[in-house]
């Protein structure tokens, strides 16, 4: 789903918050239309 947000906004990156993890979390464009995923540990 935050990739699908990410892209329809047009953006490289997405901040979203992960209702499994109840984390927030940082999906991103990777160079060859791949995708990274940061989970921040706090």
């Amino acid at each position: 789903d935050a990739c699908v947000q990410m892209e329809l906004l047009g953006h490289n990156f997405f901040v979203f918050y992960n209702a499994e993890t109840d984390q927030v979390n940082v999906v991103y464009k990777r160079k060859g239309n791949t995708y990274g995923l940061i989970e921040p540990e706090f």
